[in-house]
């Protein structure tokens, strides 16, 4: 058997590789070691829990009295435990205590005497010997046992990272992390220090590395084998050898704060003894330069909280005579021990001895200090400050085009403070100014405080201030700061209602009311007729929108047209441009900037609806060539994903308006694109989108951060005040507060409003360009097909050569869907999808309006990548393909609303569906037969369908898809002939034709 084990003794290395720990010996070892401490046993005395967090990484210990450790009472403090007299602290705890009292600032993250760098060593090496130090998870003893060497080691941390460790010999058990470091065998219940050779300044600083790569790491391996260098230990040395050092007269700081307390002990007449409670402190501190220290702290150096060490030369003689000057005004020093704050009680608090002769010092007394150089700083919880208004004054000013700013404010002791801050707190803290009932019931004559941000208590009656509760608190919502109040120009009739010389010194009012009267007489966007240049009849909605962009344009404001998709957003804005032109306001270009794959869809409409306006497109590898051109043009076209790269250039000219198309690629206000647009100045902002918002208030702040800026307040005030209360409260009344503040600035029309206006079905051809890799590819296949094919049908004749020209013309259309439909591994690679991109813009858009859509497809494949994205972005759907089993729950699941898209295999899905639901059909690939879409089409457009339909053809530009679209819009024999579902491809496509199908992607 093992021979017994010493309490308090080291052991040999060879001692503890002998030890075999059982249970039994575990019991044995406890029954000596309560016998060895003799006398001891069995009386009060204190015992030292060893605790640590749950990542090992903080390390203190719990100071408990009691009989044993398992039943102790835990100490909460140690200031009464180092005083003489008490039976259960020792002499060799006395040490013990103060070393672990110097060091209770040590942040570990736990409820525990921190084990700091300066004493945690010295503290184990004491507890250690007093045979008392024990585990904190199940209490029992830990032996002192012999120093154990230790090395560097590594160990994963994920991603092919490592992270700096110890390893011990013998292995096993926990490290603490000190200077000289110590280990915890928990095995073994042994504590002990640990000897690492190396460098002791790296040493020390193993536990704060991060996971490092294993380069990084091979270089700390390094740095911890080279000779160690001559590194001060002592914290007076090292002031002395590296610090600054600072010559000044003191300043005298008093900080006056009310302190929360849970219970103190009596002292003076304090009412709060014993319960708790707010408690009035005067934290007196002498600042030299721009380090300040405690009268209670003798020391010459201070660390500050950057590691800087700072030698300061103390003024004893200046700082006595200052510290006199309290004791003339009755103030004393509060003991430690009597507040009990939640969080350490400061060390540097005085007070008065009686808590009702707080009003008299503020009257009498502060006066006395100021002149004597003590500067008084209040915070904003401390009791007893009450000022009364002197007067009450408030100034129009127009600060911009739209925008004006109020200047609303209080004379108090001489001194003119912005009131807007003050009323914005004070909503915030009392709900019922939030609340138009309970504010009618608040009695005009209640006294209120105001709070400034310096700790002011301003006494103010209820009736100064519910005129503008009543017709400003929207603004006060989201209030972001300042000294003013920033209102638009519709803001201005509401204030009309302040109007009352009698309560206020009002100046610039008749500016206000001239500017009311000029806004109710626009109110009703007049008639307006479209430019004449304009080729496009104009619907009666899409007039009405072009007149509401020319109204913002007059009246200096930005907005958002947020018409549903289909609805001509487009058509609508470039009527504006062409009236801009034809007015001659248009002196400089409009910057449009849009996602990649709208270009062609801008392009296209430009040139049919307004070839008056001359349009530079910024897009491709060519446009560097084309910024010197950007003043010559009309319209410039840029992309979101261009922007941040070509902002030298973009922001090197003024424009006359700055557009952003489908505005919501912008919701993330701090992307690389949002800060950009931000820069780019421009007389007048418009945003155009069928989803202002879609997933979250943040992202209209967004828009409006882009159109009006300030107008919301910023991100953060904005959550605070607007997004929480209304996304997760449901507060009906802020939502509704929030639309009466952006409505003046939307325009926004759903097709339900304007069907009647619209034919039964529309069809939209939306298309997009090939980029990257995808271009490549498309270039490459190309190529190779049309060499093949021409061979083939040299060698074969044309009508033998079909299977190969079908097979070719499949390649083609499979790139132009997505790269990932070939089977190559290079195709696989390819990362730009522009369709499917194009796609993942549209559905959830479409779906934000509440669309119920099908999607088609000739290729059960895109459908299956399509379902995976839809999965990813959270998007129910329904799937029809030919192997699907369960065809009628599908169409169920999509009749009755249960999923808002339906995926469909055009073959197997073309005909034979009555989908009603549906409102909304999108072809994805262009079939050869012309009626076989309009077979699919008809799925929903047919009898018993009251909505309108809109159907959308995605289609590659340049590509063979546009073929297969020009030749079903421009060839009436062969659209006659694609009917018969049982032509070859010669009835399809004619030899003729092989060479505009196979022609290259336009430059």
């Amino acid at each position: 058997m093992d021979k017994p084990v010493e309490r308090g003794l080291p052991l040999s290395k060879g001692d503890v590789g002998a030890l075999s720990w059982t249970e039994e010996l575990r019991r044995v070892a406890l029954a000596v070691s309560k016998k060895d401490r003799g006398p001891a046993a069995g009386r009060q005395q204190l015992f030292y829990l060893l605790q640590w967090t749950a990542d090992l990484t903080g390390f203190g210990v719990t100071v408990h009295k009691g009989r044993e450790p398992e039943s102790a009472t835990e100490l909460w403090t140690l200031d009464r435990a180092l005083a003489k007299g008490l039976r259960f602290v020792g002499d060799e705890d006395r040490p013990i205590l103060r070393l672990l009292w110097a060091e209770r600032a040590v942040d570990t993250g736990l409820h525990a005497f921190g084990l700091g760098p300066r004493h945690g060593g010295e503290a184990l090496q004491l507890m250690a010997k007093t045979g008392r130090l024990c585990r904190g998870d199940d209490h029992s003893f830990l032996t002192l046992a012999a120093p154990r060497p230790a090395a560097l080691g590594w160990r994963q941390a994920g991603e092919g990272r490592q992270l700096a460790t110890l390893l011990t010999e013998p292995a096993g058990g926990l490290v603490i992390p000190l200077p000289q470091p110590w280990f915890v065998d928990l095995d073994r219940r042994l504590v002990g220090p640990l000897q690492v050779g190396g460098n002791p300044a790296v040493v020390a600083r193993l536990f704060s590395l991060p996971p490092l790569s294993p380069t990084a790491a091979a270089l700390v391996g390094e740095a911890l084998a080279e000779p160690a260098i001559d590194l001060p230990r002592d914290p007076e040395q090292a002031a002395s050898v590296d610090s600054r050092c600072i010559v000044a007269e003191p300043v005298a700081v008093l900080r006056l704060r009310t302190v929360q307390t849970h219970g103190n002990r009596a002292w003076r007449d304090y009412s709060t003894a014993y319960g708790g409670g707010p408690f009035d402190v005067a934290l007196a501190a002498f600042r030299y330069e721009d380090v300040e220290v405690i009268p209670e702290d003798r020391r010459d150096f201070t660390v500050l909280a950057s590691g800087e060490m700072v030698r300061i030369e103390r003024q004893r003689a200046r700082e006595e005579e200052l510290m006199a000057e309290l004791a003339k005004v009755d103030l004393e020093k509060i003991p430690g021990y009597v507040l009990h704050t939640f969080g350490r009680p400061p060390d540097n608090a005085y007070g008065l001895a009686h808590e009702s002769s707080w009003p008299l010092f503020m009257r009498e007394h502060l006066g006395q200090l100021r002149s004597r150089g003590w500067q008084i700083d209040f915070t904003m919880e401390f009791r007893h400050r009450l000022l009364e208004v002197e007067a009450w004054d408030a100034d129009l000013i127009e600060s911009g085009p739209g925008w004006f700013e109020l200047d609303m404010g209080i004379v108090v002791e001489g001194e003119r403070l912005p009131l807007a801050p003050l009323l914005a707190s004070l909503f915030r803290r009392d709900g019922r100014w939030l609340d138009a009932a309970l504010l009618a019931q608040v009695a005009d004559g209640e006294m209120l405080e105001l709070v400034t941000a310096a700790g002011l208590r301003i006494r103010v009656p209820a009736w100064r201030l519910k005129p503008l509760a009543a017709t400003l608190i929207d603004l006060f919502e989201g209030f972001a700061g300042g000294t003013s109040l920033r209102l638009s120009r519709f803001d201005a009739p509401r204030l009309s209602e302040l109007n009352d010389s009698t309560r206020w010194r009002f100046r610039g009012q008749k500016d206000v009311l001239a500017l009311a009267e000029q806004l109710s007489r626009a109110q009703g966007i007049s008639h307006i007729v479209p430019p004449r240049g304009l080729g496009l009849e104009l619907r009666h909605y899409q007039t009405e929108g072009l007149a509401w962009l020319q109204f913002l344009r007059e009246q200096n404001l930005a907005g958002i047209l947020a018409d549903d998709m289909g609805l001509g957003k487009t058509a609508q804005t470039l009527a504006h441009l062409l009236l801009e032109k034809e007015s001659g306001r248009l002196d400089r270009p409009a910057l449009i900037v849009l996602p990649t794959s709208l270009i062609f869809n801008w392009t296209n409409e430009a040139a049919r609806f307004a070839p008056g306006l001359s349009l530079l497109s910024l897009h491709g590898p060519e446009r560097k060539s084309r910024f010197a051109d950007i003043p010559t043009h009309d319209v410039v076209l840029t992309t979101y994903p261009l922007l941040w790269r070509d902002v030298n250039d973009l922001t090197r000219y003024g424009y006359h308006l700055l557009i952003l198309d489908e505005a919501q690629t912008v919701k993330n206000a701090r992307s690389q694109g949002a800060e950009v647009v931000r820069r780019i100045e421009a007389r007048h902002r418009l945003c155009l989108t069928g989803t202002p918002l879609e997933n979250h208030l943040g992202e209209l702040w967004s828009q409006f951060d882009f159109l009006l800026p300030g107008f919301l307040g910023s991100n953060q005030t904005f959550a605070k005040y607007w997004r929480t209360p209304i996304e997760k409260q449901g507060d009906v009344r802020r939502r509704e507060l929030l639309a009466r503040r952006v409505r003046p600035f939307i325009l926004r029309r759903k097709k339900e409003e304007v069907a009647r206006e619209l034919p039964p079905k529309t069809i939209i051809v939306r298309k997009v360009e090939l980029a990257g890799g995808q271009r490549d590819l498309y270039e490459t296949v190309r190529v190779a097909m049309d060499a093949k094919v021409r061979q083939e049908i040299a060698s074969k004749g044309f009508n033998r050569s079909q299977i190969v020209i079908l097979d070719a013309l499949l390649k083609l259309r499979q790139v132009c869907c997505d790269p990932r439909l070939l089977k190559s591994k290079s195709a696989q690679k390819i990362k730009e999808r522009a369709k499917l991109d194009l796609l993942m813009t549209m559905l959830p858009e479409l779906v934000e309006e509440g669309r119920k859509i099908l999607v088609f497809s000739q290729f059960t494949s895109m459908l299956s990548l399509i379902a995976r994205e839809l999965r990813l972005l959270a998007l129910d759907y329904a799937l029809l393909c030919g192997d699907t089993g369960d065809r009628e729950e599908q169409v169920r699941r999509f009749q009755s609303g249960e999923v808002p898209i339906f995926l469909i295999s055009l073959r197997a899905g073309g005909v034979g569906l009555n989908l009603t639901a549906a409102d909304t059909v999108i072809h994805f690939d262009p079939w050869w037969n012309p009626a076989a879409e309009n077979q699919a089409t008809d799925r929903a457009h047919r009898l018993g369908q009251d909505k309108p339909v809109f159907v959308y053809k995605l289609i590659v530009a340049g590509s063979i898809e546009e073929k297969i679209l020009a030749l079903q819009e421009g060839k009436a024999e062969l659209a006659a002939r694609i009917l018969s579902a049982d032509q070859g491809v010669e009835a399809k496509f004619g030899s003729e034709d092989i060479s505009a199908l196979f022609a290259p992607l336009a430059s």
